[in-house]
């Protein structure tokens, strides 16, 4: 179980399988300190790992979905309940030496942790997403604004660079001109606008977010979740690949896809003209294959030893 208060957000599960991460610190806007990092990146990596997760909703509380680091008060967060990853001693920004492997282990790690689940992320942006906050969301794979949402990186406001990896996410979204002038002139833009760049999925009305957030995670938890994820990981791949490495790619997973149970509920409901119900799997309790084998021995078992 995922559910609990960690430094700056909350997470709460939801059938059939919808973990929603919220940050909850609405009066610096949902800043997030270095404390906060380390948890959320833990806590992405349990969700990876915890089989009862299907979909990752990300959202804020108040004006702000997350305007970015917490600069000003860095570790401000980190005291209002236990943490779960320790904060190091010794490690500021006072020296390159120092700063070099702090933006490598916390900011750019959270994004990287965002990025890199299997299993599909929703940011559901409902006020201001700039610099890291911005980086979170673009991080997921769909991206739902409150039509009074605002998003940018603005890091040059500060004469800050996008360290926690926003350029690199801007290019794959925008392409190498737009990412440059939206950086370059420190863009912030209106939901609508966002929508015409191409950083949102969609917009809503503000009153409407959760609801619409919480319907299209409610059907992509129902989709065939094995196909859906090796799906996921193959487009990501795609984008640095030959169309060989592509196809070659794709081929290794639809072995696997191909001969899973849901291929087999979805062939057989298509025949019995019903609507498939997927994910039968995860409803019953795992038996044999790998877990099984670090089971603990019955005492009557025969040693082989």
């Amino acid at each position: 179980m995922l559910d609990g208060s960690y430094r700056g957000f909350t997470v709460e599960s939801h059938d059939p399988g919808i973990a929603v991460f919220t940050f909850t610190d609405p009066d610096r806007l949902n800043g997030i300190g270095r404390g906060m990092k380390r948890d959320l990146t833990e806590m992405l990596a349990q969700a990876q790992l915890d089989a009862d997760t299907r979909i990752v909703v990300l959202t804020g509380t108040g004006r702000a979905f997350s305007a970015g680091d917490d600069v000003f008060n860095p570790t401000e967060n980190d005291r209002h309940v236990p943490t779960l990853v320790p904060e190091p001693r010794g490690n500021a920004r006072n020296s390159q030496v120092d700063q070099y492997p702090l933006l490598r282990v916390y900011s750019q790690e959270l994004v990287r942790a965002v990025r890199n689940l299997d299993k599909l992320t929703i940011a559901a942006i409902n006020g201001v997403a700039i610099q890291l906050g911005l980086s979170v969301a673009l991080a997921c794979d769909y991206r739902i604004a409150s039509d009074d949402a605002r998003l940018g990186s603005a890091t040059l406001r500060f004469a800050f660079l996008p360290d926690e990896g926003g350029h690199w996410l801007l290019l794959q979204h925008l392409g190498l001109s737009r990412a440059l002038d939206f950086l370059m002139r420190a863009r912030i833009v209106s939901a609508a606008e966002a929508l015409d760049l191409g950083l949102v999925t969609e917009v809503v009305p503000a009153a409407a977010l959760m609801t619409r957030t919480m319907t299209v995670a409610d059907e992509l938890a129902n989709g065939p979740q094995v196909a859906m994820r090796l799906l996921k990981r193959s487009l990501y791949n795609a984008v640095d690949q030959t169309f060989e490495q592509a196809g070659d790619d794709i081929a290794a997973k639809t072995a696997i896809s191909d001969h899973h149970p849901d291929t087999v509920e979805g062939m057989t409901a298509y025949r019995e003209r019903r609507p498939p119900k997927f994910n039968q799997w995860l409803e019953e309790p795992a038996t044999g294959g790998p877990a099984a084998w670090f089971q603990p021995k019955p005492a009557d078992a025969p040693d082989h030893g």
